[in-house]
């Protein structure tokens, strides 16, 4: 089977969730013997090139910045797709009505509808209006259609029948153990800390942990990753302002090992997003062990289970705060509760071979004739 992978910055994965997933998706059905190919943004400028990284084909696509940037690459890449053979995953449907070139060359396409993006506070109306207009055609035009969460899948209800529907959420290798010396480099000991790692948009409530934490001495640091300047975004500075002086910002960081290490010796980490469907993030925490406080919302809750702790106001969340700082037995209580739910739902293994059997169902094209008799919706 040839997979084709779109919708993405690309591999390897150096900016979110999305490129993680493609590269570790990639990874793993190369090794099952697949060919595949992931179509790549590069710097406006160069020139369209392949090349390969380990064992997988890139299609590197110069583009500029922004949103016309992300529109060129994304009809580009499927221009370019369509004639490779095989079946394509798309990750997203910002750009769904593209998706509508697949449906008229016969060419099936399984589209990931990731989460609600048109919620999201930082798209002003007519944003959210674009978005919502390409998650129809997206719905409409994709052979069948991949939902994170349970939640997302009911919402596509909206717009297709539970047939076209398939739940698997992102999944996580356990992490079980990893070295002191990259959060000792930061100044950082086991257990003494609080680790935030979520882009820096105002629904992931990064500024309402920040201000919260800040308002009393707390005797461990909460560490944030992700850039944060004051050259940055209007918000970026806001958390900035608010932060205090056991507040670490670490900036950007891609290593995942050096991730590893902040996940797995972290004494809780804080989850605030509240729009969208599984966050890798979260299912990352769960892998490692990580006493999970979130922000209270169906998407979080049906992810983490009943042993993370949940906040809707500050109020909650300083109650919260205070408890993890003093409560042991909680703490070990809840790392339990996280290992459990992963081993249950969000194994890498588990999540790659569903994506693995339903590439495999539709790589066929006559599925594309018959997209109502998809595997099902799952709830």
């Amino acid at each position: 089977m040839h997979v084709l992978i779109t919708g993405t910055r690309g591999i390897p994965a150096n900016y979110g969730g999305f490129e993680t997933f493609a590269q570790d998706l990639s990874l793993f059905m190369r090794s099952r013997g697949h060919e595949v190919t992931v179509y790549c943004q590069a710097s406006k400028g160069e020139k369209l090139r392949e090349d390969h990284w380990k064992g997988i084909r890139r299609v590197l696509i110069p583009v500029g910045n922004g949103p016309v940037g992300t529109m060129e690459f994304d009809l580009r890449s499927i221009l370019h797709s369509i004639k490779q053979g095989g079946v394509v995953l798309t990750l997203g449907c910002n750009t769904g009505m593209f998706n509508v070139l697949y449906r008229l060359r016969g060419v099936p396409n399984l589209l990931n509808m990731d989460g609600v993006e048109w919620e999201r506070d930082k798209w002003p109306g007519y944003a959210k209006a674009w978005l919502r207009i390409n998650k129809w055609f997206g719905a409409r035009a994709a052979t069948h259609l991949i939902a994170d969460h349970p939640e997302m899948g009911k919402i596509l209800l909206d717009d297709v029948s539970a047939k076209k529907i398939e739940v698997i959420p992102y999944g996580a290798d356990a992490v079980l153990s990893a070295p002191v010396a990259p959060i000792e480099k930061l100044g950082l000991r086991a257990k003494q800390y609080h680790l935030v790692i979520a882009r820096s948009e105002p629904e992931n409530s990064i500024l309402e942990i920040v201000g919260t934490y800040a308002r009393r001495h707390r005797g461990i640091p909460l560490v944030i990753l992700g850039r944060y300047t004051r050259e940055g975004t209007p918000y970026q500075n806001l958390v900035l302002d608010a932060a205090g002086p056991e507040t670490l910002f670490t900036g950007p960081i891609y290593d995942r090992s050096i991730v590893n290490s902040l996940r797995f010796h972290a004494r809780t980490y804080f989850h605030g997003h509240r729009v969208g469907g599984t966050n890798p993030s979260l299912v990352e925490a769960l892998a490692a062990g990580n006493a999970v406080v979130a922000h209270s919302n169906p998407f979080n809750r049906w992810v983490a289970g009943d042993g993370a702790l949940y906040f809707k106001q500050p109020e909650d969340l300083d109650e919260i705060i205070e408890r993890v700082n003093s409560d042991n037995a909680k703490l070990v209580a809840m790392e339990a509760a996280s290992r459990k739910r992963h081993s249950e739902a969000f194994t890498q293994e588990m999540i790659l071979t569903a994506y693995e059997k339903i590439l495999l169902r539709f790589s066929n094209g006559n599925a594309v004739l018959a997209p109502e008799a998809g595997l099902g919706y799952r709830g």
